[in-house]
């Protein structure tokens, strides 16, 4: 028989399950993430599973929050961003400065125009420097240029530069997107740049964990929108991965509950995802959806997400006072589950005077060989000590404040994490889960709940209490759940567009759970509810913690099925192969229709001919992209969205269409017994 083998990497927890021909769930593990060397984390799921059956694999398919968490933390790898015909305005517009700093972006001379034809000259000169320059000190580069998706011949030429000059990855804007908007096309490339080395290191894990044991098989992983592609198109476009560990827990919701439609929310350790799915398909964003405060041009789930997990970092933030994430830490009962002499740091610290570093250390996370080899001897030094172990910050900023430097601007880089205190020890603390070092948990809250007060001024808890605190956090994580839950029922309807929606979201909340603090007292005029044929699906790990609370606050119906806590593994091995082309027709002088191919546009003095080309090329290379990500076979489809103008003159004519080809079909599967 053969056997379909899903792993979901997150931040905290790696899951993997394996599913029998007809998609049952035959075993399920579950082990902690290892974030120093993923494999690690990887294997130890999988020695939980029966290895006779491991060696009937004959797909294996992979979900993962690595790129989610990316974006929303603002980390990844170093990259140069190549801009061409952009001007200041929409190099301000695209964010990349906020994301990458702007010694990281060169705007050069280029471009084309709305209609594909070339601006000015690409300055050669100009790039081949900057290629050089930059070339020692980042891990990828990333192409963008002005109306690239209607001629990419300037982002073609750039490309060829950087590979004859170099030997890194290299990423073009008109790959992953075909719509127009500048300033979120380069922010789309830049995400993908600066997410591949970390995606290879990702599939370099998951294959050396494979080869050991004896799994021979196709390897995927799932997209944003629960489709697959093989991991050699995953290196390509990583950043159409992201949302794959959201988009596979839909999936997997949904197949584990039985619903078609429902409200579906996944918490794991870094973000809280909640989507709407109805006829059993989750809605999907074209136009790419929001995480973070980033909106990269991805097709993706259609997908509400933030900065809230179970490993969300508790802290102040001024004007709001406590706020959760979107900042990732180890949870301290995490920390001093894996290095026991942890506890004793932390005892002494309840007697210390309050600083910001207390409960503070530093762990070393995976990174590839090439970002090592480029970091400064300090940070080298640092990287090197972490090897050991985690290192108390608060003892780095006394006793070696070049270290405490060190560890810093790799904690920016993305290879160092910091501990703190979060809503999985707030939840140890009221023993509302257990997994971990409860003891220290409790000393963390002490901590933190004295660093809250003497130096932000936040709280009234008594002295050396921990559960007030705490108490007060998972109080917050239940009002952010609520009110992003308020806020998707508020977008579903498509009554408001998001800045109303989230302000709504935030008074209907309070309205909602007041009860809560209420006490006795008359009946409330006012009251939210959820439509009661639309359950709430809650799946994750710490979701147990929270979602009946939130449920119950709200009035709505709760389903956790069994499996709710590997439901992402479970979703990474349910989709098909898919891929979608665009082409963009267009009349820029009437009586002209042009189509907009990857070489350079093509004018038509008729319609009909300019669509028919359209869909024929579309067709192609979707099909030719569906095979290349691992389908076995392809149907395509078609469709097409037209624009048309009205004017006094001419009537109604034709603007615009958008011409689409998906190619679909299941992935390449390793048959074992004669059938799947």
């Amino acid at each position: 028989m053969t056997y379909f083998l899903g792993i979901d990497t997150g931040g905290t927890f790696t899951d993997a399950v394996l599913l029998d021909a007809d998609r049952n769930i035959v075993a399920s593990a579950k082990s902690l993430t290892t974030r120093f060397d993923l494999a690690l984390g990887i294997a130890a799921s999988l020695d939980k599973l029966p290895a006779n059956l491991l060696s009937q694999v004959g797909l294996v398919s992979l979900s993962t929050t690595l790129t989610t968490n990316s974006v929303v933390e603002g980390k990844g790898s170093p990259v140069c961003v190549l801009l061409a015909g952009y001007d200041p305005p929409q190099v301000k517009a695209s964010g990349l400065a906020e994301l990458l700093g702007s010694e990281a972006i060169v705007a050069l001379a280029g471009g084309h125009d709305a209609g594909g034809l070339p601006v000015q000259p690409l300055d050669e000169a100009a790039a081949r420097a900057a290629i050089l320059h930059h070339a020692p000190r980042v891990s990828a580069f990333a192409i963008s240029a002005s109306f690239g998706v209607r001629n990419p011949e300037h982002e073609l030429q750039l490309r060829s530069w950087v590979e004859a000059l170099c030997d890194l990855p290299v990423t073009c804007g008109h790959e992953l997107a075909s719509s127009l908007g500048a300033p979120r096309r380069a922010m789309t490339v830049a995400l993908n740049a600066r997410m591949i080395s970390h995606v290879k290191a990702l599939i370099d894990s998951v294959k050396r964990t494979l080869r050991a044991r004896e799994i021979d098989a196709p390897l995927m992983m799932v997209k944003g929108d629960g489709t697959l592609i093989n991991v050699a198109s995953a290196l390509q476009r990583p950043v159409g991965t992201v949302l794959s560990g959201p988009a596979a827990s839909v999936l997997g919701a949904c197949a584990l509950s039985g619903l078609e439609n429902a409200v579906v929310a996944d918490m794991g350790g870094t973000t809280t995802d909640i989507a709407v799915v109805r006829n059993g398909r989750p809605e999907l964003s074209f136009d790419g959806a929001m995480i973070g405060q980033w909106r990269p041009m991805v097709e993706a789930v259609k997908v509400y997400a933030i900065g809230l997990g179970g490993d969300s970092e508790v802290r102040f933030q001024g004007g709001d006072g406590l706020a959760i994430g979107p900042r990732r830490v180890v949870p301290l009962s995490l920390l001093a589950y894996e290095h026991p002499h942890v506890l004793a740091v932390l005892e002494r610290q309840q007697t210390e005077s309050p600083h910001g570093s207390q409960i503070r250390f530093a762990q070393r996370l995976q990174a590839d060989e090439a970002t090592v080899a480029r970091l400064p001897d300090d940070e080298l030094r640092a990287w090197e000590l972490l090897a050991k172990g985690p290192v108390d910050l608060e003892c780095a900023n006394m006793d070696d404040r070049a270290l405490s430097k060190a560890l810093a601007r790799l904690e920016r880089k993305g290879l160092v994490i910091y501990s703190g205190f979060t809503p999985s020890d707030a939840a140890h603390v009221l023993g509302m889960s257990n997994h971990w070092n409860t003891e220290a948990a409790i000393f963390g809250a002490r901590i933190w709940a004295r660093q809250m007060r003497h130096l932000y001024g936040l709280g009234t808890w008594v002295l050396g209490d921990a559960l007030a605190p705490s108490r007060q956090v998972v109080d917050k994580v239940i009002d952010t759940i609520c009110q992003k839950l308020i806020e998707a029922g508020l977008n579903d309807a498509g009554q408001m567009n998001e800045g109303n929606a989230n302000k709504m979201a935030a008074l209907l909340t309070q309205m909602a759970l007041h009860h809560r603090t209420a006490g006795t007292g008359p009946a409330a005029v006012f009251s939210l509810q959820f439509a009661s044929g639309v359950p709430l699906v809650a799946v994750g790990a710490p979701a147990a913690s929270y979602y009946p609370r939130v449920a119950h606050g709200l009035g709505v119906q709760l389903v956790m099925p069994p499996h709710a806590d590997v439901a992402n593994a479970v979703g990474a091995v349910l989709g098909q192969v898919s891929q979608r082309v665009h082409i963009t027709v267009s009349q820029p002088v009437k009586g002209v229709f042009r189509v907009f191919t990857q070489a350079g546009p093509r004018d038509f003095d008729r319609l009909e001919p300019a669509i028919a080309l359209a869909q024929d090329l579309a067709g192609q290379e979707a099909t030719t992209r569906a095979l290349q990500a691992g389908a076995a076979s392809v149907i395509v489809e078609f469709s097409q969205e037209d624009n048309n103008v009205n004017n006094d003159i001419d009537g109604n004519m034709f603007f615009e269409a958008r011409v689409t080809a998906t190619a679909s079909g299941a992935p390449v599967i390793k048959r074992y017994g004669g059938h799947a």
